[in-house]
């Protein structure tokens, strides 16, 4: 039988030596990997999450500077972290992030559990997360299972398909045997690091590869349809915003606490539903959330953006409503008049966010 077609038999070829090896000459010098803090790895992990790390970089290091430490982090006002958070999408994470800091310092004295029960417990420690800080901080020998280790993993031991439960359950029993019982921390971090720079999910480097001759996928050239490719269908919409001024300032909404987009503010306005214009159907949205009939219209500014599953045309106007600004009649939820320099304090979603931008800059 040709070694490739058993990676298993020999994991002391690989797993850990060769991998360790490997990454220790290889490894990108990211700076959450000089720390084992794990307030720091931690804060790293969810940046990471949906996020490429030239964009995390930075903002790794202006998070860090605002909220040094758990304290800092669970003191400051909501508001303010999703202000931090801003154009890292997916707001939950800081969500979740303030309040896991808050029950740390609340519940557990300021200190980090150091296993993956106790850590799994707090809001936005999933699997991987609890498995990642506890191996790299704490240096618990618990394998973690994210895209760039489940790419590898799959090819490394032939399996097709898109992935799912089954599979992951199968490469964490795997990876259970492999782990580095000394370094744990390094081998997970090695795993992910090779899915990124070699295992890619395009065009691998294959013949870079510190694990090619035990590959199954490889040795069957499979390797470019392992995983299988997500078929990804992105719905199209489109929406208008009103822009109200009152003088230097203008009008502003938060979204409900629950649901999409949740507790970010944004521009009184909303979905073009089918049969609408874009006038019919900016008239329409503001009777229906501020009570108001709508005069006249001007472009403002045209927009696109895109979030979960949505690729949003995002069309603003200077609005005008009838009977003036004194008939705003907000429903139930929160409307400011915010003067345009300071819309800076308020967390926006990325399309009204270019809105903003451009207010800013007349």
């Amino acid at each position: 039988m040709n070694r490739a077609e058993n990676p298993k038999s020999d994991p002391g070829n690989l797993f850990p030596g060769r991998i360790l090896r490997w990454y220790a000459s290889r490894k990108r010098d990211l700076p959450w990997r000089r720390t084992k803090d794990p307030y720091r790895v931690w804060i790293s992990e969810i940046m990471l999450q949906q996020t490429t790390v030239g964009v995390v970089i930075p903002r790794y290091h202006e998070w860090l500077a605002a909220y040094p430490d758990l304290d800092s982090l669970a003191k400051a006002p909501l508001r303010k972290v999703l202000k931090s958070w801003e154009g890292l999408g997916y707001y939950q994470r800081a969500r979740n992030l303030h309040r896991a800091a808050g029950l740390i310092v609340r519940d557990c004295g300021g200190r980090f559990p150091r296993d993956t029960e106790g850590l799994a417990g707090l809001p936005g420690f999933g699997s991987y997360t609890a498995s990642a800080v506890a191996s790299i901080c704490f240096s618990r020998p618990v394998p973690v299972v994210e895209a760039n280790v489940r790419r590898v993993m799959m090819r490394m031991l032939g399996i097709q398909g898109r992935g799912g439960p089954a599979v992951d359950a199968r490469i964490r029993r795997f990876l259970e045997g492999a782990i580095s019982r000394r370094s744990p921390g390094n081998f997970n971090q090695a795993m992910m690091e090779w899915g990124a720079l070699v295992c890619r999910p395009k065009n691998p480097f294959c013949l870079r590869c510190p694990g090619r001759a035990l590959c199954r996928a490889y040795a069957r050239g499979e390797q470019e349809v392992i995983p299988a490719p997500k078929t990804l269908r992105a719905e199209r919409l489109q929406a208008v915003v009103a822009v109200l001024r009152n003088g230097g300032r203008v009008l502003i909404q938060k979204r409900p606490e629950k649901g999409l987009l949740a507790g970010l503010w944004e521009f009184p306005g909303g979905k073009v539903e089918p049969g609408e214009t874009l006038r019919t159907a900016l008239a329409r949205e503001l009777k229906e959330e501020l009570g108001l009939g709508l005069a006249s219209v001007r472009p403002f500014a045209t927009v696109r953006h895109a979030y979960t599953r949505y690729l949003v045309t995002l069309h603003a106007f200077e609005a005008k409503p009838a009977g003036g600004l004194n008939a705003v009649r907000p429903g139930n939820r929160p409307v400011r008049w915010v003067a345009v320099k300071s819309l800076d304090r308020y967390p926006f979603p990325s399309g009204s966010l270019q809105i903003v931008r451009l207010l800013q800059s007349e």
